[in-house]
């Protein structure tokens, strides 16, 4: 298979030209992951501050303090890589991605200089700048969601896609705020894990519904994508893949409900565990639906890679750069998925 791909392009397997910017396209992914994890829930417990007792909010929020730097710099670096890597790509997608980008980014800044201030204002203040880390990061939830609902509908403009990329945006925040209550589930306990259970159980739904929302209108709009998923050799990797989202789903209320009447407190991190599941599956199946496209139909990775000493150049800085990224990470989340103390 991989021969075959190597032959549509007219390359070999070894020749550095076509394994790079898979290597690139694995590593975007990774951090992909990471950002949608590690960012996630720091998003997650801002969409869900205003909806917390005023008492809470200060605790929610200091929660976050060991992580805040760490968690800004994933999203950086994928863009940042994605440029480098592909650079004939990189106007294409940004540029139609530019309004959604341009609240995400909006979103980000909010988030940053609301949590600094924070800090520094005086007790009468601190509540306006606990609102602005809030819109920040219903901007940021709102901007990435609606540039993955345009992703999916392939930049199309008509209204009704762009009504379909606003509600992906919706989804989005719901899927944010799971991913933070269910982290707040495993770390708090009391009163703020019941309300954080009671987030969880409500958004789970929206969750659901966006996900199957983004796997139907891709194979609608595609149908190279439909074919894909729908051929009889790979459906029965459909069907695991959608079986296994499926009981995570239903475990994830089984134990919320669990957790809810205190029967289970031990099994308190086992929500955030098949969140994080859920949606490192919907990732990976995003990347199967492109795959070998960075815009369907339209480029693939190698249409939009740089030139192999460009590439090459990339490659070194990663190779040196990551491992001391990596480091510093560990260090800064060792103690991320523990009961916080105090």
């Amino acid at each position: 298979m991989i021969a075959e791909l190597a032959a549509s392009q007219g390359l070999a397997i070894g020749d550095p030209a076509f394994w790079m910017p898979m290597v690139f396209l694995v590593i975007l992914l990774l951090l992909l992951a990471a950002g949608l994890v590690f960012d996630g829930f720091d998003i997650g417990v801002g969409l869900l501050l205003q909806l917390a007792p005023a008492e809470s909010r200060p605790q929610m929020l200091s929660m976050l303090s060991a992580w805040r730097d760490a968690n800004e710099f994933w999203p950086l670096l994928g863009v940042g890589l994605f440029c480098a890597a592909f650079p004939f790509a990189w106007g294409q997608v940004l540029g139609n991605l530019y309004a959604p980008l341009a609240c995400m980014t909006l979103g980000m800044m909010l988030r940053s200089v609301a949590f600094e201030f924070r800090l520094r204002a005086s007790a009468r203040h601190k509540p306006r700048w606990m609102l602005g880390f809030w819109l920040g990061s219903l901007l940021a939830a709102l901007g990435q969601g609606a540039a993955l609902g345009r992703i999916v509908t392939s930049y199309q403009t008509d209204p009704g896609y762009l009504g379909f990329s606003l509600f992906v945006g919706v989804c989005a925040v719901a899927a944010y705020a799971l991913l933070g209550a269910c982290w707040l589930v495993m770390r708090v306990e009391g009163d703020l894990q019941r309300y954080a259970i009671g987030w969880a159980r409500h958004t789970v739904r929206w969750t659901a519904v966006g996900m199957v929302a983004i796997a139907v209108t891709l194979g609608l709009v595609n149908s190279g994508v439909f074919a894909k998923w729908s051929d009889v050799q790979h459906l029965g990797i459909s069907a695991t893949i959608w079986a296994v989202m499926l009981m995570c789903f239903v475990g994830m209320e089984i134990v919320l409900a669990r957790l809810a009447s205190k029967s289970d407190q031990l099994r308190s991190w086992l929500p955030f565990a098949l969140c994080v599941g859920l949606y490192l599956l919907m990732l990976g199946g995003l990347a199967y639906s492109f795959f070998p496209y960075l815009v369907l139909d339209d480029m693939t990775l190698w249409d939009s890679a740089g030139s192999v000493a460009s590439m090459r150049m990339t490659l070194a800085g990663v190779i040196v750069g990551v491992p001391v990224v990596l480091v510093f990470n560990v260090l800064a989340y060792r103690t991320v998925f523990g009961k916080a103390r105090g």
